[in-house]
């Protein structure tokens, strides 16, 4: 479990942080599952496309650093609570049918590595896990 929350942290930190940057320079010609974003309001853009950023480098720094690690679940929190976000915009805005679906997982997922780094396996304390099990047996 602990390899999972590993690979979630960093592919969906790399995810979001392209999300957020796709926010600051949208380009034309995006998929239809994505048009939505050119309905966004500059400062919606800005909010989100940072909030996605910040997000997705807590999901990372912190474990490549291996320092302040207790911010790997508060961000996948806060990312989720983005996700929130989007979903009532989606919603308001009728395109919840085709971004609800992605919305939802992306959400569980978040709340999974919240749950994983937060409570679970908090990073910082795998090490003396194993090592503990190792001279048990």
């Amino acid at each position: 479990m602990n390899k999972l929350l590993w690979v979630l942290q960093f592919v969906l930190g790399l995810y979001w942080v392209a999300l957020g940057v796709l926010h600051f320079v949208v380009p034309p010609g995006l998929p239809a599952q994505m048009s939505w974003m050119y309905e966004l309001g500059p400062t919606l853009h800005a909010i989100s496309g940072t909030l996605e950023i910040l997000g997705g480098l807590g999901l990372i720094l912190p474990a490549v650093f291996r320092m302040y690690q207790f911010l790997i679940p508060l961000a996948a929190v806060g990312l989720s609570l983005v996700m929130v976000g989007a979903m009532v915009w989606h919603v308001d805005h009728g395109s919840f049918a085709t971004t609800g679906p992605l919305n939802i997982v992306l959400t569980l997922i978040m709340l999974f590595v919240a749950w994983g780094r937060g409570i679970r396996y908090p990073l910082g304390t795998w090490k003396n896990t194993s090592a503990k099990r190792a001279t048990v047996a």
